[in-house]
């Protein structure tokens, strides 16, 4: 095993757990919040919105992390600089987009609910302004990465 395969193969592994523990999060954690909270507070629906949003933003997450799985496949395979690969960073990239509006559509909601219910909702929308900062970092290197392989697509023959 060299040393590229085995790097490639320590990142599938990393992002198969990740990707176990954001569906143990979906599966578990999630509904139990929300079943927590109606029990402590019936007919208060206002959690279902930010329920709504972490839903979106888990599925986007795994299928984002799904096509990095892809991604390093290609890439043990000698195929970094294809057509498959260049796909599958544009669909990272528009799931970091989508994931970007979810924790907009979130931030929206909790300064909305905080203006009714006089809550502070400053923490919660700073960690939301954090996360918009990480996904747009990420965002960004996949823009990184796309270039030289669209370039090395460009600079290739086309065989017809």
């Amino acid at each position: 095993m060299n040393v590229k395969r085995g790097s490639t193969t320590f990142l599938k592994v990393i992002i198969f757990l990740i990707g176990i523990a954001v569906l143990a999060a979906c599966i578990f954690l999630l509904p139990e919040a929300a079943r927590r909270d109606a029990i402590e507070r019936p007919g208060d629906y206002s959690l279902y919105p930010l329920l709504v949003c972490t839903y979106g933003i888990c599925i986007t997450f795994s299928v984002a992390w799904y096509q990095a799985f892809k991604l390093l496949t290609y890439i043990e395979k000698n195929n970094a600089f294809s057509e498959l690969s260049l796909q599958s960073l544009k669909v990272i990239k528009k799931c970091t987009f989508t994931v970007i509006l979810f924790i907009l559509l979130a931030i929206v909601y909790l300064r909305a609910h905080a203006q009714f219910t006089g809550d502070d909702a400053a923490g919660p929308i700073s960690l939301g302004l954090m996360g918009i900062l990480a996904t747009s970092i990420i965002a960004a290197i996949v823009d990184v990465f796309q270039k030289p392989i669209k370039n090395v697509m460009d600079s290739q023959p086309k065989n017809n």
